[in-house]
């Protein structure tokens, strides 16, 4: 039997489930719950969660804030070898991170069909005339991931009906 931290690419779900475990931190916080975690040789060695509003930072997405703390503990801001695991599908300025970070796979759950830059709106790591192309593989867990995302959405509309600040 394998140690449990072993990642194997044919199963997934228990990283994304400790991406869920950041989104709900995220949704805590009052943020959009997403999250994501870095994991290199079976262990996770960053993590993070969505906070642009309480860190006043457009940049302070889940996916750059698990390469932030990846790069301090590894101390490296080049994570190859590397999956990242994502609640939501990344958005162009998390790809062009991911790429520079030379990070080998990405993990997603939920598509997004608004900003998603791994295949919904466009797809970056396809495109070759860049010079880092990631593994992608998308909609793992991706009902729960999607429902997490629905359920705050629904939660802010109904606070904004009552008048309850958000």
């Amino acid at each position: 039997m394998q140690p449990d931290t072993f990642e194997h690419p044919d199963n997934p779900a228990r990283f994304m489930r400790e991406a869920l475990a950041q989104a709900r931190l995220a949704w805590e916080a009052g943020e959009v719950p997403v999250g994501a975690v870095l994991v290199l040789d079976g262990e996770i060695v960053g993590q993070g969660f969505n906070q642009p509003i309480s860190a006043r930072d457009p940049s302070a997405h889940a996916e750059i804030m698990a390469l932030r703390d990846a790069g301090r503990r590894l101390g490296n801001y080049r994570l190859p070898g590397s999956t990242l695991y994502v609640t939501l599908e990344p958005c162009a300025m998390c790809s062009g991170a991911i790429m520079h970070a030379r990070v080998e796979r990405v993990v997603f759950g939920a598509h997004d069909p608004k900003t998603g830059a791994v295949g919904s709106v466009v797809n970056l790591f396809a495109e070759v005339r860049l010079n880092h192309h990631a593994t992608v593989e998308g909609g793992v867990l991706a009902e729960e991931c999607g429902t997490m995302l629905s359920a705050f959405f629904a939660s802010r509309r109904g606070k904004a009906k009552t008048g309850e600040a958000s």
